[in-house]
């Protein structure tokens, strides 16, 4: 899945983003205060991906 994909999909469920890391960013689900880091990849595998937006309720 494209980074920006995933990202949009977070956006659309509610989700923030915290802070921009070196090689990660941080990303927060305020309605849980559930925290997520996204690989700062162009492309990121589907299984990372689905884990994420699982994590972060997105999914």
């Amino acid at each position: 899945m494209k980074r920006r994909e995933l990202e949009k999909r977070l956006r659309v469920a509610g989700c923030i983003l915290k802070r921009e890391g070196g090689s990660h960013s941080l990303w927060t689900n305020p309605r849980t205060g559930v925290v997520e880091a996204v690989p700062r990849h162009p492309e990121i595998k589907e299984p990372l991906a689905i884990k994420i937006l699982k994590s972060l309720g997105a999914g």
